[in-house]
């Protein structure tokens, strides 16, 4: 690839680009003909919270005659085909940068692919049994004590369940990125653990922002995966650099302390949530005294 010319960079990186978006088209043909099923689905999290919050019926509105046939036959699909093909659209992006790397490291391909499919996948559903489905019945109830009643527009609802789905599953991306970046030696493991105290700043307030209540414990069960997310990226790039070292890494002591370390956390938080109160409803805000 060093040897590859500008407009051969151009040529490789317009031929990726093309097969990542038939591979995206073949699987919005296929979640075309679920359009109304895969609706069923996405529609589930509003009627769940309008059920929750006594409204009748709980059904979405439907203000724009055509928002019905755009989003069940055209974003709907097109949503889907995001997380289906996801999996041959970073095998793309790998294809693209594997040339540049060293033939050890081009056996991270399978681990790549496979590793960051999961995790956007599995952003996807924390996003939408976690994130959005208590939080949207949160925000939906905040005026009701004021004489608000809730009327959910369609095609509102499936903006804002879009940007939680997919903005939940590109954080979820990130030990995935912090790999790449030490991969191809932009970072090192060294430089994020010196620098990790300004991301968990960042992840903090980021999860603040995401949590509509201003307690302790909501605000941690967002931030937590996201910190547990960071130094995971962080301890998959030291594996890297350890095999670019030829180094092994102590597995059994490092899986018996991690499990003591599991157990200790568990302990805390429950003797926490004892200590002030709170206990666990399967509802939003999901720990209430």
């Amino acid at each position: 690839m060093a040897r590859m010319s500008f407009m051969d960079h151009l040529e490789e990186l317009r031929s990726r680009l093309l097969k990542a978006l038939g591979g995206m088209g073949v699987a919005f043909l296929a979640c075309l003909f679920l359009g109304p099923q895969l609706w069923d689905i996405i529609e589930k999290p509003a009627h769940r919270a309008l059920v929750n919050l006594k409204v009748n019926p709980p059904d979405l509105v439907l203000i724009n005659p055509m928002d019905a046939f755009q989003i069940i036959w055209m974003k709907v699909p097109l949503l889907c085909a995001i997380f289906v093909a996801s999996p041959w659209v970073l095998y793309q992006v790998w294809a693209f940068i594997a040339p540049g790397l060293y033939k050890r490291e081009k056996r991270w391909a399978a681990p790549f692919v496979i590793s960051s499919s999961l995790l956007f996948i599995l952003g996807g559903l924390f996003a939408y049994f976690v994130a959005f489905r208590y939080g949207l019945e949160f925000l939906l109830g905040i005026g009701m004590g004021s004489g608000i009643r809730p009327g959910v527009d369609a095609s509102l609802y499936y903006d804002l369940f879009v940007d939680v789905m997919l903005g939940v599953g590109v954080i979820f991306e990130i030990p995935v990125m912090l790999f790449l970046l030490t991969l191809i030696r932009v970072a090192s493991p060294a430089f994020l653990v010196r620098h990790s105290r300004y991301a968990i700043l960042i992840i903090v307030i980021l999860a603040a922002v995401i949590t509509p209540t201003g307690d302790v414990f909501n605000l941690t069960l967002f931030a937590t995966p996201m910190i547990v997310l960071f130094y995971i990226g962080i301890f998959a790039s030291y594996l890297l650099v350890l095999n670019r070292e030829n180094r092994k890494f102590p597995w059994r002591t490092f899986l018996m302390w991690s499990v003591v370390g599991i157990i200790g956390l568990c302990v805390i938080g429950y003797l926490a949530a004892l200590y002030y109160g709170y206990h666990f409803v399967a509802r939003w805000p999901l720990f209430v005294k």
